[in-house]
């Protein structure tokens, strides 16, 4: 009688599947192959090696060591023990649904399925990105750990643990004690999926605890307001007498410099040297992503950057001061200046704010906003993802759709003539 179990048993070895060979694409200098276990998974092979032999002591057809070989028994029961091994793992993978990779399998199978924690892990994962030169997401992500570390008394946790009740219930914490927004929850969310990954490829994890996705925990980031100026407050900033403070100077200077760059990020502001600008074009390149760039340096910066030539040292010093004291081969270093100099701005920029009589929250970053404002729809998404050095258009339509309220404006006003 036909038995539906081997359909079933088909379909995963279908998905997934396990087979001994001599792997020819390999070869020892004394002309021996290694006995392998080729596990593939989603057409992706890996190989686990058994032991080295010559071609002449293997039955292809069979695949085993001929017993011309000393130890042909010992090799033949440690393959059979280890194709048994590989697929249970197959069967279990498929059968518990927690989805191993051919790689995950055969680390398994070598005993390097680690056993750590979810704060343990997460050490390591601060560390590499310190290690990478990451250090504002190495600082951002350390502060959340710790606020998650918190959450659980000062006290580690294995990653089975954190299920659907557990994020809930710190979600409910971070908004009652910490009084942070949607959007920061999912921040925390985000990093703990992270770490999840990372222990499920690591084989720390099984695949059936991970406790996001359909039907479970969905990561849904919020949209922000973006809030930008308008042209009438930047003309009023500019009009500012600030020479009383040459900190709030300092401040206007930097920040207007960010906005008629098109809105530049802060850290590529004061990585400008005299040396980049070439023929009253700047040519620089982006911090965020390395794309380089070049822009005619508008009229109105030309006064800004030429009240800084008075402590010009060199063609290859920095414009702004902020970096001249920096260890430039210490990325860290570079890091925590610009961290340092981007917080005293916005101190000061409250200042500013409160002279100018603007009732907006300004940051350095609102120096992006107000271009996106201001430019609207003046000129072609296209024009704006060159200025932006955005990779994607739609990542500067998505963008600019928050500043372009025209037609919809016009619309309200054409329902309500009555």
């Amino acid at each position: 009688m036909f038995n539906p179990k081997w359909i079933y048993l088909y379909q995963i070895h279908v998905m997934a599947s396990s087979k001994v060979l001599l792997y020819k694409s390999k070869k020892k200098a004394d002309g021996r192959y290694p006995i392998v276990i080729r596990i593939i998974k989603d057409r992706r092979p890996k190989y686990l090696y058994i032991d080295w032999i010559y071609e002449k002591d293997w039955d292809e057809l069979n695949c085993k060591v001929k017993t011309s070989h000393l130890n042909c028994q010992r090799l033949n029961n440690l393959i059979l023990k280890k194709r048994v091994e590989a697929d249970d793992l197959i069967l279990e993978s498929e059968a518990q649904k927690n989805d191993l990779t051919s790689g995950q399998i055969t680390k398994i199978m070598k005993g390097q399925r680690r056993e750590t924690t979810f704060l343990k892990l997460a050490n390591e994962f601060i560390s590499d990105l310190k290690k990478t030169g990451k250090y504002n997401r190495a600082s951002a992500d350390e502060s959340r750990i710790n606020v998650i570390k918190s959450f659980n008394n000062n006290e580690d946790i294995f990653f089975h643990e954190i299920d659907e009740s557990w994020l809930k219930r710190f979600k409910v914490f971070l908004i009652s004690k910490r009084n942070v927004s949607e959007r920061t929850v999912m921040n925390y969310y985000i990093v703990i999926r992270t770490l999840f990954n990372i222990a499920i490829t690591e084989g720390i994890v099984e695949q059936k605890y991970y406790p996001f996705g359909k039907r479970k925990i969905r990561i849904k980031v919020p949209d922000t307001l973006k809030i930008g100026l308008d042209e009438h407050e930047i003309k009023t900033i500019e009009g500012l007498d600030l020479s009383a403070r040459e900190q709030l100077t300092h401040t206007r200077n930097v920040f207007l410099a960010s906005f008629y760059l098109a809105g530049a990020r802060i850290s590529d502001v004061l990585r400008i040297r005299w040396s980049d600008i070439q023929n009253d074009r700047l040519y620089y390149k982006m911090g965020k992503n390395s794309k380089g760039d070049s822009l005619k340096i508008p009229t109105k910066l030309l006064p800004i950057f030429d009240s800084y030539k008075s402590v010009k040292q060199s063609e290859s010093d920095f414009i702004f001061p902020e970096l001249k004291k920096a260890d430039l081969r210490n990325k860290k270093d570079v890091n925590t200046k610009i961290k340092t100099a981007a917080k005293k701005f916005n101190k000061y920029l409250k200042e500013i704010m409160e002279k100018a009589e603007i009732n907006k929250k300004v940051t350095n970053h609102i120096a992006r906003h107000t271009f996106g404002n201001i430019a609207g729809d003046k000129i072609s998404p296209q024009m704006l993802q060159k200025l932006y050095r955005h990779t994607n258009l739609s990542t500067t339509i998505g963008y600019q759709g928050n500043f372009i309220h025209k037609n919809t404006d016009q619309a309200l006003d054409t329902i309500l003539t009555f």
